[in-house]
């Protein structure tokens, strides 16, 4: 009796020990852990003479007519301080716009930026920060996060710099979404994928303390002119005021400019009256080049009873970014999507951090019992560690696969991951092995990731910004999946003679949203372009007469949205390594003509004058606010365990181990005395 004393004494003890280790890991500041590069708000060697936040407002106005907005955006940096700075900011943008234009102003002298490539550009700011000139240089580090450097800021400067670019505006489910992202999220930068400080170098910005007000402002304006009578418009991210010009056109600003703190999406819905949608044939005209958009809309969603059987792999961030109200709303999401599993689907859960835990070496039926297992491991998550996405889904799709079974890998985070070329690059490589949808999870998500997964993965992207979303975002997904819109897309041109066309491929059409396409021609504006497809069981042809459309100068906008859909196709979402150097030459040209921001063209704007004689400045990173809702986790102020469950699952391994060498060392015993 005394030796089972010993066992279950030292037994108990491993357990209490092991959950002591778990609560007292998230209160630890000095604790191994994987975090990322991003540290707090910490400008080394900046003098105290030195102004640390120059950036004082940013003013955005943004004009949408029909599908196509338009945005300005002012940045004003001052030098409050008494010796010049040189200031550098990160910033995000939508993923979808095209950066055109920019101007700074110092006094009353406006200088226009010029497009140039991206070392070329880099190395006349350094020459002009050297030889005392104010310069102004943009740079694109992602296709939605940008970098803004600012030389020679002398004390008493306001320095105005104002961009420009265009997006377009298309519709799901009836709904047309404007989206302005004010922050760019922190990133997990794994230690196993090399970086240079020339790519990666704006990774390291610093952030402010959860919950610490920038003394950046924001100002946002919205003037909407739909063309056709607007229904309904909504900002479920802020408070607005609206001022109706008519049925047809309205201008949204803030209730309260001064209490923005810049630390969330805007997001302004609208719906048109009859759930219309903008669709038809746009020609756009031009001295050298004439350029086209295509918006057709789709059919109605047809519901066949034919039941396909589905494997659904969940992959669920539960890394130190995902902390408190992330993950919170990602539970709740997930439970909904794995509690209405069909009896007849498969499923498996992996939660990622700084290492990946796998629910089953194999996926398992929809029982009730596995979708027990399943939500019980999902609320047993705290959230902690690095955001390692590549070997999690390095570990999905290594899970055997059932033949006629059809795979999706269903991907659940808030996107703040450096490698998002791994990811795409690891998602083509398997084309065909499964289908991708994501759920971006938080107030501003990185919807470069988000996006481009379901891009490359041929499935559907989702953003849910709060947990009262969840169940109406999983209940959408299944509908999605079980009855896609439309399949075997194809689009023939008859009669009009086009060229480059994007996309050049049409995958599957999940949401009720039109089918975009951006092309050139030339000739005449004759012929019948014809598109054709599966709709369920049934045909789906539509056609439209290129006659009907008018080209138009003011149309040639569209250029921009064509050069956008190009360069995202060659450059956003992997490409071979044998196409790189032909693909960058390609790209480089593009943003030259274009006069556009790419990843290898910049923006740069110089004074003639001589401002600084002496010569001398002092380098200043603005500290960038974290994401509502976004703990400290993010950044590495503390760490909790790096593996989800980890420890837990430690905790009941020992305490198996006991029991076991117990068991055995008792059945040796009673064996002897049998003896």
């Amino acid at each position: 009796m005394k030796n089972k004393g010993n066992w279950l004494g030292i037994i108990f003890t491993m357990l209490i020990l092991t959950t002591c280790s778990m609560t007292v890991h998230a209160a630890g500041t000095d604790g191994e852990g994987d975090t990322t590069l991003a540290p707090y708000f910490l400008i080394e060697g900046t003098e105290a003479s030195a102004d640390s936040f120059p950036l004082k407002k940013t003013e955005v106005v943004t004009n949408i007519n029909g599908v196509i907005a338009e945005t300005f955006v002012t940045q004003t940096y001052t030098n409050e301080g008494e010796i010049p700075i040189n200031a550098s900011y990160v910033f995000p943008a939508s993923t979808r716009v095209t950066v055109h234009g920019m101007t700074m102003q110092i006094g009353n002298e406006v200088i226009t930026a010029k497009i140039k490539e991206k070392q070329e550009a880099k190395q006349e700011y350094e020459q002009a920060k050297s030889e005392g000139k104010s310069a102004s240089l943009l740079e694109e580090q992602r296709p939605n996060v940008f970098t803004m450097d600012v030389a020679n800021v002398m004390p008493g400067d306001t320095i105005r710099i104002e961009l420009h670019y265009t997006e377009l505006i298309v519709p799901s489910e009836g709904t047309y979404q404007f989206v302005f992202p004010t922050v760019a999220g922190p990133r997990y930068s794994s230690p196993h994928v090399p970086k240079t400080m020339e790519t990666d170098g704006w990774i390291a910005s610093p952030f402010l303390k959860a919950g610490e007000e920038p003394s950046e402002r924001y100002n946002i304006t919205v003037n909407l002119s739909a063309g056709v009578p607007i229904s309904e418009l909504t900002c479920s991210s802020h408070a607005v005021d609206v001022a109706w010009t008519g049925d047809t056109a309205a201008q949204v600003t803030l209730s309260n400019p001064a209490e923005f703190a810049g630390d969330r999406d805007f997001i302004l819905d609208y719906k048109l009256t009859g759930n219309q949608v903008n669709c038809g044939l746009t020609l756009g005209k031009g001295e050298k080049e004439n350029f086209f958009m295509l918006m057709v809309q789709p059919p109605e969603r047809y519901q066949t009873e034919d039941i396909t059987p589905r494997e659904y792999i969940f992959v669920l961030d539960v890394s130190g970014s995902m902390y408190g109200y992330p993950l919170d709303t990602a539970k709740k999401l997930i439970r909904d999507l794995v509690t209405n599993l069909r009896e007849t689907d498969r499923f498996n859960l992996i939660l990622f951090s700084g290492a990946s835990l796998q629910m089953s070496p194999v996926s398992v039926p929809a029982t009730v019992e596995n979708i027990g297992k399943a939500t019980a491991l999902i609320d047993a998550q705290e959230g902690g560690g690095g955001t390692e996405l590549v070997p999690a889904l390095e570990n999905a799709l290594a899970i055997p696969a059932e033949k006629e079974v059809s795979r999706s890998i269903v991907v659940i985070t808030d996107g703040y991951i450096a490698e998002e070329k791994e990811i795409f690059d690891l998602i083509n490589k398997n084309a065909g092995a499964a289908s991708f949808f994501s759920f971006g999870i938080g107030s501003s998500v990185n919807r470069y990731l988000i996006d481009g997964i379901a891009q490359t993965g041929m499935g559907e992207a989702f953003v849910v910004t709060d947990d009262q979303k969840a169940a109406e975002t999983a209940e959408k997904f299944r509908t999605y999946i079980q009855y896609p819109l439309l399949t075997d897309i194809r689009v023939d041109y008859e009669g009009f003679d086009v060229y480059e066309v994007e996309p050049s491929v049409l995958s599957t059409l999940f949401a009720q949203r039109p089918i975009v396409l951006f092309g050139k021609w030339k000739g005449g504006p004759a012929g019948t372009i014809r598109i054709t497809g599966k709709s369920g069981s049934r045909d789906y042809v539509q056609e439209i007469q290129v006659s009907d459309a008018e080209p138009l100068e003011e149309n040639n906008i569209i250029r921009y949205l064509w050069a956008r859909k190009k360069v995202e196709r060659l450059t956003d979402y992997g490409f071979s390594e044998d196409l790189k150097g032909a693909a960058k030459k390609e790209v480089t040209q593009i943003g030259l003509d274009y006069s556009m921001i790419t990843p290898y063209t910049s923006f740069i704007a110089v004074t003639e004058t001589i401002r600084n004689e002496s010569g001398e400045s002092t380098d200043v990173k603005q500290p960038i606010p974290l994401p509502r809702q976004v703990s400290d986790l993010a950044i590495g102020g503390y760490t909790v365990g790096s593996e989800p469950g980890f420890m837990l699952l430690l905790a009941f391994a020992a305490a198996a181990a006991g029991i076991n060498v117990y068991s055995r060392n008792r059945r040796r015993r009673t064996a002897g005395r049998d003896d």
